[in-house]
């Protein structure tokens, strides 16, 4: 294992950051929810930096437990996406619509399949790397992505965008 020091966790940082905050966002379907687990993971990323051998799956990993941890402590809670009311109608607002339809539909994913479909096809990750970072077989992936591709297939609020 390389050392690791201080300016290469801030570089870490610089460079991955964005995109563990939309892999966040992508599991969460919340801004703030997706911020609170990035930055409580690079927290903890921090502390054990020295001893981190695959930064990326370390960090993802952390994020994926983070947002565990917190689904169960506000398991009760009911998440709402509906976006406001808006006076002006324009291009942006369809974007917005269709965005919040996408993330209503993940979050009605089981978990598993919500992070697969997420890293798969959100991140753009590899079946293998989607496997070492969710802990389980090549296999599992594959199964969990069709099974996740088949209910987002059948979700009616995505029907209406097809």
């Amino acid at each position: 294992m390389a050392e690791q020091g201080p300016g290469d966790f801030k570089e870490f940082v610089q460079l991955r950051s964005d995109k563990l905050l939309h892999f966040a966002f992508w599991m969460t379907g919340n801004w703030d929810d997706a911020k609170d687990a990035v930055q409580e993971s690079l927290a903890r990323a921090h502390r054990a930096w020295a001893r981190v051998e695959q930064p990326d799956a370390y960090v993802h990993r952390l994020v994926i437990n983070s947002i565990r941890r917190n689904y169960r402590a506000r398991r009760r809670e009911l998440l709402v996406a509906d976006p406001p009311d808006f006076a002006l109608v324009d291009s942006g607002l369809q974007a917005l619509t269709a965005r919040t339809a996408l993330a209503g539909a993940l979050r009605r994913l089981p978990r598993r399949q919500r992070a697969v479909v997420v890293l798969r096809y959100c991140l753009d990750l590899p079946v293998a790397d989607v496997a070492n970072l969710l802990q389980c077989s090549t296999g599992t992936v594959k199964s969990q992505s069709s099974k996740a591709l088949a209910k987002l297939s059948q979700d009616p609020e995505l029907g209406e965008m097809r």
